[in-house]
């Protein structure tokens, strides 16, 4: 993958992100207003879920460039 293709894709893995972010926070907030007595509980999913989705980014913005050079 050259350069160009390597920064659309990381470009891309950033929208991901952003909008994978977006919709669990608005899925987190909208079943908070419904169900106020489960706060802590959807707290505690939504951080875990936002932490694997920024995970998912991380590793592609460090790992998958590094490992570009071996299929060369």
């Amino acid at each position: 993958m050259t350069g160009q293709g390597l920064g659309i894709g990381i470009g891309l893995a950033a929208l991901g992100v952003g909008i994978g972010l977006g919709l669990i926070g608005f899925s987190a907030l909208q079943g908070m207003a419904r169900q106020p007595e489960a706060i802590s509980k959807l707290q505690v999913v939504m951080l875990i879920a936002l932490a694997f989705v920024e995970l998912v980014f991380l590793l592609t913005v460090f790992i998958v460039p590094g490992t570009m050079g071996a299929f060369r």
